[in-house]
């Protein structure tokens, strides 16, 4: 802008327009609006699936834990963390804390095609979604069953668990990342259905809910 000053025509000192970022919190904003319900879904399976594998990597070799524990078996190896959590080092033969336990070749095929089903359709389920807490809690389910049920039996055979928490006596199932991954995408898709029921096909808008 320019302005008047004893009939000659001047400039402020610094007429230039400067241009303004936007802030990192406005970008960060903007990426959330720009991510589909399904985008957050991809993403929660990816964070569960590299936790699940990066915390039994650093477990089993990092630390020794495949090497230790294949010294000890029959006999657990464990760590004392905590007065109710240790480290300990088990073989689960089945899926998520211990269900279904499959001893032979043909038992781990099983589960391997089970759960080449079950991610299936649950990816389909996420691709579909509409709510980010539907698709989240989806995204957990199948990282954590790609985790267990797929890598873990694919190069060892069955599932390593390591957290095992107790108290008062009571001694919970050993688990690992992917369990924990699956119980709380377990909890989400409850939480969806009983607070947010899934409106009929055609009756919903275009609207991107939480």
């Amino acid at each position: 802008m320019r302005s008047i000053s004893g009939g000659g025509v001047t400039s402020p000192p610094d007429a230039r327009v400067a241009r303004v970022d936007l802030p990192t919190v406005g970008r960060c904003e903007a990426v959330k609006l720009a991510m589909l319900p399904r985008d957050w879904g991809l993403a929660a399976a990816a964070v569960a699936l590299l936790l699940d594998q990066g915390s039994k990597l650093l477990l089993l070799y990092g630390y020794g834990f495949k090497a230790l524990g294949e010294a000890l078996a029959p006999a657990i190896y464990s760590v004392p963390i905590l007065p109710f959590f240790n480290l300990d080092m088990v073989w689960n033969p089945g899926v998520s804390y211990g269900l279904f336990p499959a001893h032979s070749r043909v038992g781990s095929t099983l589960l391997v095609f089970l759960s080449l089903v079950a991610i299936s359709v649950l990816g389909w389920w996420l691709w579909q979604a509409s709510r980010k807490t539907l698709t989240i809690g989806l995204g957990l389910i199948i990282g954590g069953a790609i985790g267990n049920n797929l890598i873990d039996r694919l190069i060892y055979g069955k599932v390593a668990d390591f957290f095992h928490f107790y108290v008062l006596g009571y001694s919970w199932y050993v688990f690992n990342v992917a369990d924990a991954a699956i119980t709380l995408g377990v909890i989400a898709l409850l939480y969806d259905a009983l607070i947010r029921p899934e409106e009929p096909a055609g009756a919903g808008t275009s609207q991107v809910r939480e």
